[in-house]
């Protein structure tokens, strides 16, 4: 176990670098059309998606490191909760954990926005969404940063210790 955790943050640091490439190729239509050969179109929710992952990887780096293993079924929400748990008892700063349920909550709103349209049918619907979440998108963007580059200096002041 003392190394996985090195494999959880490589797979944070992973997802975190995606939704900053999604993010540049969902503000660049030029490079859509010239270099992808694709129509001009965004990937805003994919950007939170990545962002989140980054961040939920992070956490279970380093809940790792504190001997706290998560696993299915419900594996998200225990990770949440052990980080929760760390910030309640101190070891965390509460702002990681602003982060973490901040992301956690556009995710969630992501999903119930799919929920509620796959029924719907209309461009106008589709082409609206997308679009609508370029701010959060970069909001999730820097709040991943944040939490990775924290949790990356927590997991190297604990391996440290442990060696």
């Amino acid at each position: 176990m003392d190394f996985e955790h090195k494999i959880y943050l490589a797979r944070a640091q992973n997802e975190l670098n995606l939704s900053v490439m999604v993010q540049k190729i969902s503000d660049d239509k030029k490079m859509q059309i010239e270099i992808f050969g694709m129509k001009e179109d965004t990937y805003y929710s994919a950007v939170i998606s990545h962002a989140y992952y980054s961040i939920f990887y992070a956490a279970k780096a380093y809940l790792l490191l504190k001997g706290i293993k998560t696993q299915a079924p419900e594996e998200h929400r225990k990770t949440f909760d052990e980080f929760s748990k760390l910030v309640h008892e101190g070891i965390v700063d509460v702002e990681l954990l602003k982060i973490y349920q901040n992301i956690m909550m556009k995710a969630d709103t992501l999903l119930h926005t799919f929920e509620l349209e796959k029924g719907k049918r209309g461009t106008f619907t589709y082409r609206r969404i997308p679009q609508a979440n370029q701010e959060p998108a970069q909001e999730s963007i820097k709040n991943a940063t944040v939490f990775f580059n924290n949790i990356y200096r927590l997991c190297e002041k604990v391996d440290g210790k442990n060696e």
